[in-house]
């Protein structure tokens, strides 16, 4: 499997409107983390970008797993990059 980098970028008042999907979003990360698909995955310190790094099959896996996640169908995350990743060392 390839490995797959995603940067994305949160909304204005992130701490406000992220606390009603926080548990779904968590759980779905515990899931992948568990099914070996996702990484790691976090904020910036500022919480104006997220960072994640995934194993999948391609571009659209990810793509799916980032659009499905509770973060993004309620604008949370407002806009989002996967770009192929080659792990030097």
């Amino acid at each position: 499997m390839a490995k797959y980098v995603m940067w994305g970028t949160y909304c204005e008042d992130v701490l406000e409107r992220r606390a009603l999907y926080r548990q779904e979003h968590l759980d779905g990360l515990a899931a992948q983390k568990q099914a070996g698909v996702l990484i790691t995955i976090g904020p910036t310190k500022d919480l104006t970008k997220v960072f994640g790094i995934y194993n999948a099959e391609d571009e659209a896996s990810v793509r799916q797993l980032v659009e499905s996640d509770p973060y993004w169908k309620n604008g949370i995350w407002t806009e989002y990059d996967v770009r192929e990743w080659i792990q030097a060392v």
